[in-house]
């Protein structure tokens, strides 16, 4: 009886480690097939090897050489601006770059979402070649009621009274279009725009050219600025624009009677079946 439950059991170990044999046999022959089909599809689309991020970097944080590394990209899709081997994202000894907006994990690193080497993530690094920094005072009805993000496009008018007494300049206060897609840097002190906050902005800061910062310096000692928020995708460019309390309420502007003009003066009468006016001298 012994001898028989022996048997059984040497042959039931060897069916189990048959099937396990026979389990590991075609799950390697799986994987292997799965690993060629992988190659496949990876050598049907051409990549490129692209510096990306290896975990989510914040605004503000520096770029170690640890939270990047080199990914095939591919080429098709390859972002405008991307660091490579050609262009690394940093040199030996150069200072860690500083990322002025969010990174989302395994996100390609973009020159738009990174300072120069040593930089950091304050105004200067927003400021493009030939532009200046320059704050404008708004409140909750002139700053689009805290909808305005930095990054965002504005059209700025200028509000106030024109003076003089010439008759040919507009009546009253007017407002004037004076710069359009000024891009906006700042909100008061952030200029993190991956802000969601909501909140009523006492300034914003703009990116402007000397030429326009001087304009709208005047602009602002004089009047009083408000802003217009742009859609991204406007490429439009808005025409010369100028309000006055008579082209507001459709008031048409009164001719000027010049007192030293020849007044003529006349009389009617019947020529047969006509009536004709004749010219006389005026009396008072």
């Amino acid at each position: 009886m012994r001898l028989v439950f022996g048997l059984v059991l040497i042959a039931g170990l060897g069916l189990a480690g048959f099937a396990v044999y026979m389990a590991q046999n075609y799950i390697n022959a799986y994987q292997s097939a799965l690993e060629q089909e992988r190659k496949k599809a990876t050598a049907a689309v051409p990549t490129q090897n692209i510096y990306v991020t290896t975990r989510a970097i914040a605004y503000g944080e520096r770029i170690l050489p640890e939270d990047v590394k080199l990914a095939p990209w591919p080429v098709e899709i390859l972002p405008e601006t991307y660091f490579d081997e050609a262009n690394p994202l940093m040199d030996v000894g150069d200072e860690p770059r500083v990322a002025v907006r969010a990174i989302e994990l395994h996100e390609a690193v973009i020159e738009a979402k990174v300072s120069e080497p040593g930089g950091d993530a304050g105004l200067t690094s927003r400021l493009k070649r030939g532009e200046r920094a320059f704050a404008i005072k708004v409140d909750v009805a002139t700053g689009v009621s805290g909808f305005l993000r930095p990054g965002d496009r504005v059209d700025v008018y200028w509000t106030g009274r024109i003076p003089g007494r010439d008759p040919d300049l507009p009546q009253g206060d007017v407002t004037k279009l004076i710069e359009t897609g000024v891009r906006l840097v700042a909100i008061d002190q952030t200029a993190n725009a991956d802000s969601t906050d909501a909140t009523i902005a006492r300034t914003v800061t703009v990116a402007a050219t000397p030429q326009q910062v001087a304009s709208l310096a005047q602009a602002q000692s004089t009047g009083r600025l408000s802003l217009s928020l742009m859609s991204q995708t406007d490429d439009t460019v808005a025409v010369a624009i100028e309000v006055d309390q008579r082209k507001l309420l459709g008031i048409a502007k009164e001719e000027q009677k010049d007192p030293n003009a020849l007044q003529v003066c006349t009389v009617r009468t019947r020529r047969g079946a006509d009536v004709v006016e004749i010219p006389i001298p005026c009396t008072n």
